[in-house]
């Protein structure tokens, strides 16, 4: 019997920030009294009169990359898109399961190969285009072409329907590497219970079949091999339905919120009074400004004088002065791994003794722990623990003597290796990369290692620099999750032949083909646990941290609708006027 849904997902995960309707310091925030921004101009008290517009300014660290949600992967560009698009399938904002956005419902066959969507009637673009099974058509035929702006891709559509790769090569079963470590009997067990890929991937095919419009308001989507999380996989940024119009100078969603503007400091964007759901949110803010602040101290300075309601990525070291100040703490579960990458394409990381020297060099030391704001844990594992995939078995743990003698069983002699962070930014997974970078080259230096290091400003092309593999050395970066489920994390880091590690695992790629279409239960955890022991052995990165990041917000804002998967759309938001 076909599956209907409405909407299922993962079991509800802890909420650090208030739910729906209720105050901040209800649920999690740390709600302080003391300075707050300046008042909105003040209104005529005469009689009734109807509530004057309000305006919602947020500090961020970046600007968007592209205002075309399906080309960027950048939690910037897709933190404007939210507000502009919407996709089939919504976040609910309360327990993070998939919810009815665009689409009111769905039914997935008893085989997981055909997804029937019925549309919301009624819905409109901002350019007043009405929402149509055709349209959505329109989009899906866009992201399968392949011909994206500029020569770019369409990421979010390639990496969740492995589009674009090329077939999944057969396991040599008699092949071994004489370099790689005994996994155990219960991890070769756990392997050998991973079926083979879907015949249809080994040969090469994507998982995406066709998308058609048998009426105005449906929408089937058929796959060439079945994909577990895909109902998650909609919830995306990158899969949000564009009207024919829409292009990146001129974005044209359904969202709540349309483009008024961009230059280089300050996005704006109105509200949009026919929204679906605006009857709902009545007392929505009307105008959001979301300005560039590249540096903790001018946000710091921007919330303490009024001139912002908010900020993103506040570090452990503002934490202080925001509470001096009276300022209230939203924090996220965390939903994000930060990891050290060991390209081995060539020069010492090539040998696997040199990559076991540097994941035995790291720990979580007391300097480590004041990078991070409080609850921040070491990571064992890619996979963050609300996925609910134990950690693998092999762990290398912070051993300068074994780090030292494997480097010199591998006859390292000091070799200079680059080492390539990010400056002049804050992410979520890295909030002061200067000064983790500071910690982790301490270390590896005092177990042996000779560094060179690279800075590369993140709006200089960081991204660029680490996805080329252009430095093949040590370089620092992390992946936020989007949507639960394992195979987001894994196959969007390792799933690929990629320059990023230099690394290239036929077996690693076939036995994610195969997980990614299992049905859910205790067999599928296990194989990507397997999974998991394969990347701690082989060591194309070694993970740090699962990091918590937090908003800063002014007293003003009664709600806040803060998500780990970064689903904050601001007609949630609140303001004490």
């Amino acid at each position: 019997m076909a599956r209907t849904s409405p909407g299922a997902g993962p079991e509800p995960t802890r909420r650090s920030v208030l739910g729906w309707g209720l105050g901040l310091g209800a649920a999690g925030l740390t709600a302080l009294t003391g300075c707050s921004p300046a008042a909105e101009p003040a209104r005529p008290t005469a009689g009734p009169t109807a509530p004057g517009p309000t305006t919602f300014r947020v500090g961020t660290p970046a600007g968007p990359v592209s205002l075309d949600p399906a080309v960027v992967s950048d939690a910037e560009s897709h933190r404007v898109t939210r507000q502009l698009f919407e996709g089939l399938v919504g976040v609910d904002p309360d327990s993070g399961a998939p919810a009815p956005a665009l689409a009111e419902s769905w039914k997935v066959s008893d085989d997981g190969l055909t997804y029937t969507f019925t549309l919301r009637d009624g819905v409109t673009f901002h350019d007043g285009t009405e929402l149509s099974g055709e349209v959505v058509v329109h989009n899906f035929e866009r992201w399968a072409g392949g011909e994206a702006p500029d020569g770019g891709t369409f990421a979010a559509f390639d990496t969740i329907f492995h589009h674009q790769h090329a077939a999944v090569p057969a396991v040599d079963e008699n092949a071994e590497d004489p370099g790689a470590p005994s996994m155990g009997e219960l991890t070769e067990a756990a392997l050998d219970r991973i079926p083979e890929p879907p015949q249809a991937i080994l040969d090469g095919a994507s998982y995406y079949k066709s998308c058609t419009a048998p009426d105005r308001l449906t929408v089937v989507l058929e796959l060439n091999a079945p994909l577990t999380g895909l109902v998650q996989a909609l919830t995306v940024p990158g899969l949000a339905v564009a009207a024919p119009s829409s292009t990146a100078e001129a974005p044209v969603g359904t969202g709540p919120y349309r483009f008024a503007g961009l230059d280089e400091e300050t996005t704006v964007l109105e509200r949009f009074p026919d929204h679906w759901r605006a009857e709902d949110f009545a007392d929505a803010v009307d105008r959001v400004e979301l300005r560039v602040l590249r540096d903790a101290p001018s946000r710091l300075r921007e919330l303490s004088r009024g001139d912002i309601h908010g900020y993103d990525t506040v570090t452990v070291h503002e934490m202080r002065d925001l509470v001096r100040a009276g300022q209230q703490i939203v924090q996220r579960d965390p939903f994000s791994v930060l990891y050290l990458g060991m390209n081995q394409a060539s020069g010492p990381l090539r040998s696997l003794d040199v990559r076991r020297a540097a994941a035995h060099a790291t720990q979580h030391s007391d300097a480590w722990e004041q990078l991070f704001i409080a609850g921040t844990e070491q990571a064992r594992s890619f996979l963050p623990p609300s996925l609910g995939v134990e950690a693998p078995d092999t762990y290398y743990g912070y051993d300068p003597t074994t780090a030292a003698t494997l480097l010199e069983s591998a006859g390292y002699d000091g070799e200079l290796i680059p080492f390539l962070y990010p400056r002049d930014v804050s992410r979520g997974y890295l909030p002061l990369p200067e000064l983790v970078y500071a910690e982790l080259s301490a270390q590896l230096t005092a177990a042996g290692f000779v560094l060179e290091p690279v800075p590369v400003r993140w709006e200089d092309g960081y991204i660029d620099a680490v996805l080329s593999g252009e430095y093949a050395g040590f370089h620092l970066l992390g992946w936020t999750g989007s949507y639960r489920d394992p195979d987001h994390f894994l196959s969007s880091l390792f799933g690929l032949s990629n320059d990023q590690f230099g690394y290239d695992s036929t077996a690693l790629k076939t036995h994610l083909a195969a997980a990614r279409s299992m049905p859910e239960g205790p067999e599928r955890a296990a194989a990507y646990r397997a999974i998991s022991e394969l990347l701690a052995q082989d060591l194309p990165a070694q993970p740090l941290s699962f990091p918590i990041s937090a908003l800063a917000m002014s007293t003003p804002v009664v709600n806040y609708p803060s998500s780990p998967v970064l689903d904050e759309v601001y007609d949630r938001v609140r303001l004490d006027a």
